[in-house]
């Protein structure tokens, strides 16, 4: 598979995981959410200081974002939709 589609599929999974919307990723990681949303679907050559950026926020090393996965797993869910409810 594509470095760049792997790079994506890791990051993705990553911020599913964190429960991170793409716009919260962004944000916290000071770069713009369509670049986000180019990075995750391996269309976008991403650069070593965003990849850097975008572990730090993840809390995982920078390596993860290289690691292989099962080609035949499905792609994480989606967030839900919407806003988070306030916790009172």
């Amino acid at each position: 598979m594509d470095t760049k589609k792997i790079i994506g599929w890791n990051i993705r999974r990553l911020r599913v995981a964190k429960g991170l919307s793409q716009e919260r990723l962004a944000l916290e990681a000071g770069i713009d959410r369509s670049y986000v949303g180019r990075i995750e679907r391996g269309t976008e050559n991403v650069t070593v200081s965003a990849l850097e950026t975008l572990a730090l926020v993840l809390d995982v090393p920078v390596a993860d974002l290289f690691s292989g996965f099962d080609a035949s797993a499905s792609r994480p869910l989606p967030l839900p939709s919407g806003r988070k409810p306030r916790v009172r």
